[in-house]
């Protein structure tokens, strides 16, 4: 038997690092539950420790159960445990048999509105509103789950086109049926005939300046019609001037003699 000196963690953290103290060879050491009892002193040999040590790194059927009934999925349970499927579903199929029963009160209890619980079901609700959306009612999921307060919370699933949706209702179980409460905005929806979303904002006008620069204006040559002339109007008649005679030029022999050309004396 050689022996080994511990160098080291590998660079995981979690694997130890040994070497041969003859040949220098080194070994990587994967600490387990039969190391960690070895440690301890006890007994390495025996089955009942083997089942133990294997045990020891799976979830305990508590704990499945316990995260099945908080809503995960067996596949979810599994993965994140790092185990086996058929070893979670061996344990969680009696509490998705109680989800299931959860989900289906659920449907028969009564919707509360702000005058008090509904007359009609959450089934019956939900059915008439979907026929009213033209859906299929019966394209419908429903689930449960038992929150950290031990209160239900119940979950309906559709499509409607491409999208699909989902509504959430508080679920309380009592007398005729129970009461659901809406959680949120489409289960309000569903249930409440007065249930309004918040307005959306106005959006502001945008300043003519800006909206100027954002979108250029593009020159258009308008005709300008020319200003209409004022028709002519007719002047009245001048009256004709009387034509002045002009002046006789006395005769030269007029002028010498004093006498006028072509008079008599």
């Amino acid at each position: 038997m050689r022996e080994l000196n511990v160098v080291g963690l590998d660079v995981d953290g979690k694997s130890v690092i040994c070497e041969s103290a003859e040949s220098g060879e080194k070994f990587l050491l994967i600490p387990d539950g039969r190391l960690h009892a070895a440690l301890r002193g006890d007994r390495v040999g025996s089955s009942k420790f083997q089942r133990e040590a294997e045990d020891s790194d799976v979830l305990r059927p508590r704990d499945i159960q316990s995260r099945i009934r908080a809503g995960a999925s067996p596949e979810q349970v599994a993965e994140a445990a790092g185990v086996d499927l058929a070893r979670v579903e061996r344990f969680a199929h009696p509490v998705l048999l109680e989800r299931s029963r959860a989900a289906e009160l659920a449907t028969a209890a009564h919707p509360v509105l702000a005058d008090g619980p509904t007359v009609m079901t959450l089934l019956e609700t939900v059915t008439t509103v979907l026929i009213s959306r033209g859906l299929d009612p019966d394209d419908t999921n429903w689930d449960a789950w038992r929150n950290e307060d031990g209160r239900w919370t119940v979950q309906l699933s559709w499509k409607a086109g491409r999208s699909d949706n989902v509504a959430h209702f508080r679920f309380s179980p009592g007398s005729h049926g129970g009461t659901v409460t809406p959680f949120d905005d489409s289960a309000a929806e569903l249930v409440d005939p007065n249930f309004h979303r918040p307005p959306l904002r106005a959006v502001a006008p945008v300043p003519a300046a800006i909206a100027a620069e954002a979108e250029p204006e593009l020159p258009l040559e308008v005709p300008v019609p020319a200003p209409a002339q004022p028709e002519p109007q007719e002047q009245p008649a001048k009256p004709a001037r009387a034509r002045r005679r002009k002046p006789e030029v006395p005769a030269w022999e007029d002028v010498l003699l004093g006498v006028r050309s072509g008079t008599q004396p």
